[in-house]
């Protein structure tokens, strides 16, 4: 009977023993690194604060970096800056220019660090709800990449629409008036 009862005992205590460890989370490093030679134009990566409500679009990726938000943004514009097929289009919420440090301590300096890091590029404002419905409808048939920082500053989230590096919308825009007018192909 004695034995029965240990052999039960570690038959119910086996799962738990055996379990595996709660898989880690992903390096977001890396998910950037492994990501970017796959996304092309009209693919998303955001750098958002960490009050970004977890959208359930099905091409919607979310990471918890749990890191500080300019250092991703850096990384981010860096692997961009480094790949030979896309460039950024930079779009930020309109409100950030009305958040008072007195409601959100840190506001002003964010602004000019922020203004600081982007500089060179070309960066939309569009408000908050506007941006959050174009990832939405983008990550029905797009994928989005969303990097959850630290940051605890309302509005600051930095959403980077991809666009082809080597073919410009001003490309596109002469060939399709090519084809509209002469219906030739280019040689």
């Amino acid at each position: 009977m004695k034995k029965l009862l240990i052999a039960l005992g570690l038959l119910f205590a086996a799962p738990s023993i055996f379990a595996a460890a709660p898989p880690a989370p992903p390096d977001w490093r890396a998910r950037v690194t492994e990501t970017m030679p796959l996304l092309g134009h009209r693919n998303w990566v955001l750098v958002v604060d960490s009050a970004y409500p977890l959208q359930t679009s099905p091409g919607v990726e979310t990471i918890e970096t749990n890191a500080n938000q300019l250092d991703v943004v850096r990384y981010v514009l860096d692997s961009i800056g480094n790949s030979i097929h896309v460039s950024p289009l930079i779009y930020m919420d309109a409100e950030l220019p009305f958040v008072p440090d007195q409601e959100a301590p840190g506001a002003s300096a964010y602004r000019k660090q922020i203004a600081d890091l982007l500089k060179g590029n070309p960066v939309e404002a569009v408000p908050h709800a506007k941006l959050i419905a174009n990832i939405d409808d983008a990550g029905k048939v797009f994928h989005i990449l969303v990097l959850k920082t630290n940051m605890t500053i309302p509005y600051t989230s930095v959403f980077i629409r991809l666009d082809c590096k080597y073919w410009t919308s001003e490309d596109e825009k002469r060939m399709r008036a090519k084809m509209a007018t002469t219906g030739q192909p280019a040689h």
